[in-house]
């Protein structure tokens, strides 16, 4: 029991800025904190040490909020997803404008090339760099590069067009 607790005092707060940056809420954030530490006791002895504690416990929370979204709203479009990515945590004024640009989002990333699409792809639905990472065979910083480039990339080409507005 011990082992939670020093896991609970020592993650609480990062895990839960982490959920806040997701839901923008923090009555639902502190709930799905709490949601994620139980799932974290259950699943504890399974863990086995592949990746840090830290982004275990970001993926536990990443997936307790789409286990919430899928009860609030039965599918979640990648658009959806793609539109908080694009605004960046930032509030969401005009959903409709909002909208339109992350469907342009979607169409830009077919012109980029197929690894850096992908990163993005994950990024947009949660993915951590980590777990990016693992999956292309580079390193964690090679992938925070790439995605920051072509989000950098695809909000000048918005820019240029006048459809975003930094």
């Amino acid at each position: 029991m011990l082992v939670i607790k020093r896991l609970y005092e020592e993650y609480k707060h990062e895990v839960y800025a982490y959920l806040l940056s997701l839901t923008h809420d923090s009555l639902l954030s502190e709930d799905l904190l709490s949601d994620t530490f139980v799932s974290a006791i259950v699943s504890l002895p399974r863990f086995q040490g592949d990746a840090h504690i830290k982004t275990w416990l970001f993926s536990i929370a990443r997936h307790k909020w789409y286990e919430h979204l899928r009860r609030e709203k039965p599918t979640v479009s990648l658009t959806d997803l793609a539109e908080r990515y694009l605004t960046d945590g930032a509030e969401v004024e005009n959903t409709a404008i909002n909208r339109d640009m992350a469907r342009h989002l979607l169409a830009l990333l077919d012109e980029l090339p197929a690894r850096t699409k992908d990163i993005v792809l994950m990024r947009i639905e949660g993915y951590s760099f980590l777990e990016i990472a693992k999956k292309h065979g580079i390193s964690e910083s090679s992938a925070r590069v790439i995605e920051h480039r072509a989000r950098k990339r695809v909000r000048d080409v918005l820019v240029k067009e006048g459809v975003y507005y930094e």
